[in-house]
């Protein structure tokens, strides 16, 4: 499934986002995406508010458009999505 980038992080500062990048490799690295604890009949769960793999398609879109020397340049994918008829005219 293609995650398409919304451009949340563009208001970030460049350092910012690369932290949050950092910060969501390490916890796919260490499998964390979900939070739980269970004490005596007691549960608390916590669920980030975004994925990892959403956080990192919006780090790299925004470091894309920030830095496109370094990132390089934004992906851009053209799709035609109409009758191919003309071929033989």
């Amino acid at each position: 499934m293609a995650v398409n980038p919304t451009g949340c992080f563009l208001v970030l500062p460049q350092p910012t986002i690369e932290a949050i990048r950092d910060q969501a490799a390490a916890m796919i690295l260490e499998g964390k995406t979900m939070m739980s604890y269970t004490d005596s009949g007691t549960s608390v769960s916590k669920q980030f508010p975004m994925d990892p793999q959403r956080v990192l398609v919006e780090c790299r879109y925004a470091l894309q458009i920030l830095d496109p020397n370094t990132y390089g340049p934004r992906d851009i994918v053209r799709v035609y999505n109409g009758m191919w008829t003309f071929r033989g005219l």
